[in-house]
């Protein structure tokens, strides 16, 4: 079984959340940012599992807001081992690069934000590459490149749900519409299109969306997460050509608006007040500067 837990970033219901995977080997996916690490203790202890019973941490990529409070998860659960692609294991043994850049994104917000993040001993580390099993059989690791190049997400093949991290954008409520999540420096639009044709043909009967929960109608999801990848791609590329830096203004705007009469509005805002859908024409524009 698996248990979305949200995490309360801040005080925010539905914002971020960690996945448990339930078995003999109890399983953490994306444990999330530092400030919600005692809040997922918490969770944790009340589904039993306590600091000598997690075996796993599964990291979709390095992101703080899914991987930062990874370091004090090690230190208080003594038995789990993290898996983390190949390319993002360096950053959990030495995250300062890491912290520098999202440093740069957040500017002053970034300690209340994202905390302290601590550094895996590399013993504790399992850098998985492709053709690698998972960390027990019936978790099958995929690769997902797209909002970042070493995103993974991962199967439970046992009930087919996939653990998408961004992979599948974010999904503020089943009602509520898909969003792009394609911060610079590292949305490659191209391969993320390939990975929603991945997932399709791997055919999962739910995912669960770190931004946020377990939704269902995978298809349906793929396909509106494709077109507006597509759409924003068109428009940032349109506003380049008439050098039209105000669309990132009016882009936040429609997203705020498209979304809020599903999710409501404090939660909307909220939510892109952290996680600027201006910063997500940025990373955009980035991506298009970078690749002509």
């Amino acid at each position: 079984m698996i248990h979305a837990i949200d995490l309360v970033h801040l005080g925010l219901e539905g914002a971020i959340a960690s996945f448990l995977v339930e078995g003999p080997e109890p399983t953490l996916v994306d444990p999330g940012p530092t400030p919600t690490f005692a809040r997922l203790q918490e969770e944790l202890a009340a589904r039993g599992v306590g600091p000598t019973d997690l075996r796993h941490v599964l990291l979709t990529h390095v992101h703080l807001d899914h991987a930062g409070a990874t370091g004090h998860l090690v230190q208080a659960f003594p038995k789990a081992v993290v898996h983390v692609h190949r390319d993002g294991a360096s950053h959990m043994v030495d995250p300062e690069k890491l912290v520098a850049s999202t440093r740069r994104t957040f500017g002053e917000a970034h300690d209340t934000l994202w905390g302290e993040t601590r550094p895996v001993p590399a013993d504790r580390i399992r850098a998985w590459s492709r053709g690698d099993p998972g960390p027990w059989k019936g978790l099958r690791p995929l690769a997902t490149p797209g909002h970042i190049a070493h995103h993974l997400a991962y199967l439970d093949e046992r009930d087919g749900t996939l653990l998408a991290g961004d992979a599948m954008g974010i999904v503020l409520d089943p009602a509520a519409p898909s969003h792009p999540p394609t911060p610079p420096p590292a949305v490659d639009v191209r391969a993320w299109e390939g990975t929603l044709d991945l997932i399709e043909s791997v055919g999962p009967e739910r995912f669960g969306a770190a931004h946020f929960g377990l939704h269902g109608n995978v298809p349906d999801r793929a396909d509106e997460l494709r077109r507006e990848l597509g759409a924003l791609e068109a428009r940032v590329r349109r506003a380049m050509r008439e050098d039209d830096d105000a669309d990132a203004a009016r882009f936040e705007d429609e997203v705020r608006n498209r979304i809020s009469p599903h999710v409501g509005r404090e939660r909307t805002d909220r939510y892109f007040d952290t996680f600027p859908a201006a910063t997500d024409w940025a990373g955009m524009r980035f991506y298009l500067e970078r690749n002509g």
